[in-house]
């Protein structure tokens, strides 16, 4: 049977929730959510397992907080004989995607995305497929200004609205992807 491991990105706690940096959280629970599926705490991650057409999920967030992402991912992979380049995708923030966008794609850099720099890292590889969710202000006046303030800070709600409108087109390519 195949089975897939998808890593929504963020930081654990009560004063992060909402914030731009846990879009990757966010999807994961409403990914999670359309399939009726229960989160339950495991190795450094909460975890949920279900199927879909077949294949077996497992959606991780990990506990590590953003910056230590990457030591998450190495004892999962390995205990499940997973590949990161074909069984793995991590869905996370993208400050040069404007709100409202994503981008899939099969690789590439981390950028300045310092949980992409901590998977790169513990994989020792830049090979792994990665859905970025914009986060960018799609108003041109506001700016973005120190990066970790921004990413630290609850998005204003016209453009929260922009990416929860996201939620069931990244529903349908997290499917693609597994399909």
């Amino acid at each position: 049977m195949n089975s897939y491991l998808i890593v929504g990105l963020g930081n654990i706690g009560a004063e992060y929730a909402q914030t731009r940096h846990n879009i990757g959280f966010d999807v994961a629970d409403a990914f999670v959510k359309h399939h009726d599926g229960g989160w339950h705490i495991d190795r450094l991650a909460e975890i949920s397992q279900f199927k879909i057409k077949g294949r077996a999920i497992t959606v991780i967030k990990p506990t590590t907080y953003m910056n230590l992402s990457g030591v998450v991912l190495r004892p999962y992979l390995k205990r499940e004989g997973w590949s990161a380049a074909q069984d793995l995708l991590v869905v996370v923030d993208e400050v040069a995607v404007p709100a409202g966008e994503y981008r899939l794609r099969a690789a590439g850099s981390p950028g300045g995305h310092n949980g992409l720099k901590s998977i790169e890292a513990h994989l020792k590889s830049p090979t792994y497929p990665r859905l970025r969710i914009g986060i960018r202000p799609v108003d041109e006046r506001r700016t973005v200004g120190d990066l970790a303030d921004f990413v630290l800070h609850t998005m204003p709600r016209d453009e929260r609205a922009l990416v929860e409108a996201l939620w069931p087109r990244l529903r349908d390519a997290v499917e693609l992807w597994i399909t």
